[in-house]
């Protein structure tokens, strides 16, 4: 059973439930705010316990996708896809072109991309029933694999953090303790040993994680074990929920910059890190390097443009550390309240009804 609140359930303008008996397709699809734009965000696969479970995560992934959008100045909102099931052994082409035929339905109110279960080659796939897809295959002149792009913005925002504390956004000499080497996690590992950082790393694949460490020098540690390391930044780059009640309290670090969205179980587990002298840089900053990657390569491509926005983020995350210190609260907080800020300047107005078909 998740923990959520009400929250979760707030403002979102559309959730749709989509089923397709003949490919066993059931999809959530959750579009939280189109006010900046039409609602951009990956469609996750994922073998859940229950629909409850699945209608949680499309809900707050969605929410965290308006606020990712928003700090990254992108006129795009925020929406998110969740499949239910095993994509190991239910994904076929007649499921990924139902997916399609319902997002093109959408007319244009939601972009879908890849996310936890999917690929470039599964959105190309898609992309055969509807035109409201990103993040495609090289090749075909999308923006593939967000998974660098994603590491890249990691990267900034440990500088930016690292500037904030100790007064040199250099990481050489820095232990970072890196929670999941999938993807993103591993190419995270692979920059920061670039720059001279030492890393600690676990996984539940056993396998990818000594694969990481025999190529990176990382040290590798259990699951439960990577909470007690001793180090200066702690980075989830795995599932959401991992800094709880439970392991807040085990943490033996100086700052916490992760790439897994949702880190925080519940909103108050910002106030605990707080207590424990902890600074969080908020999930939703962080790790927009793929939305950023994935908005940029809607229409045509181009890496120069996208690492230069990417390279933002160390901004971003020093803008919002500063509205936090200015106004005495959390940084989570402050990242919300700038995001709804540049929202809310906007207002209703605009909110997407969704994009006239390409002739």
């Amino acid at each position: 059973m998740p923990v959520y609140s009400m929250r979760d359930f707030d403002d979102h303008e559309q959730v749709v439930f989509c089923r397709d008996p003949a490919s066993g397709l059931k999809a959530i699809i959750a579009i939280h705010n189109t006010v900046r734009g039409p609602a951009l965000g990956g469609c996750r696969m994922w073998d859940y316990g229950t629909e409850e479970d699945a209608l949680v995560d499309a809900l707050r992934l969605s929410r965290g996708m308006t606020y990712k959008a928003a700090l990254a100045g992108l006129a795009c909102g925020g929406g998110k896809a969740v499949i239910i099931g095993d994509p190991s052994s239910m994904k076929t082409e007649r499921l990924l072109r139902a997916y399609g035929n319902i997002i093109d339905s959408l007319g244009g109110r939601y972009i879908t991309a890849e996310d936890v279960g999917t690929t470039p080659a599964d959105m190309a796939m898609v992309s055969r029933e509807t035109q409201w897809v990103a993040g495609l295959p090289s090749e075909l002149g999308g923006s593939g694999d967000p998974s660098p792009a994603t590491a890249r913005g990691v990267m900034n925002a440990m500088r930016a953090v690292a500037e904030h504390l100790w007064g040199s956004d250099e990481l050489s000499g820095r232990t970072v303790a890196v929670q999941g080497v999938g993807k993103v996690g591993s190419s995270l590992v692979a920059r920061l040993t670039k720059t001279g950082a030492a890393t600690v790393i676990t996984d539940v694949d056993q396998i990818a994680a000594e694969r990481v460490a025999a190529e990176h020098g990382s040290e590798v540690v259990g699951l439960d074990e990577i909470y007690d390391v001793d180090c200066d930044i702690f980075s989830p780059c795995a599932l959401g929920a991992s800094l709880n009640e439970r392991t807040i309290p085990r943490l033996r670090c100086a700052a916490i910059v992760g790439a897994a969205n949702n880190q925080l179980a519940t909103d108050e587990d910002a106030d605990r890190l707080v207590a424990r002298d902890i600074l969080y840089a908020p999930d939703f900053v962080v790790n927009a390097g793929g939305i950023i990657n994935v908005a940029v390569g809607i229409g045509s491509y181009d890496v120069r443009r996208a690492a230069t926005a990417i390279d933002n983020i160390q901004i971003a995350v020093s803008d919002v550390l500063a509205t936090a210190d200015e106004y005495g609260i959390n940084p989570h907080r402050a990242a919300v309240r700038v995001a709804e800020e540049r929202i809310d300047r906007i207002g209703t107005l605009h909110r997407h009804r969704g994009l006239r078909r390409a002739q």
